[in-house]
């Protein structure tokens, strides 16, 4: 099931990623729209809160410095 942190940490990359993907989906932009994907999925493949949250905000800074 995992730890408090860990559904927490999920759930807010979720929720973000889910966000990223309604606008990359909306504006019709594949780099936003793949970084939602990754951020919905990322709690379901790393279990490590600590590799979790570096990978999270590694990916939610993706669409900031690549624009495509």
């Amino acid at each position: 099931m995992g730890t408090p942190a860990q559904l927490f940490w999920g759930l807010m990359f979720g929720a973000i990623g889910s966000g990223f993907f309604i606008y990359g989906k909306k504006q019709n932009a594949f780099v936003p729209l793949g970084t939602g994907l990754l951020l919905c999925v990322l709690p379901y493949f790393i279990t490590n809160i600590y590799l979790m949250l570096l990978v999270g905000f590694i990916l939610m800074a993706v669409p900031y410095f690549f624009k495509g």
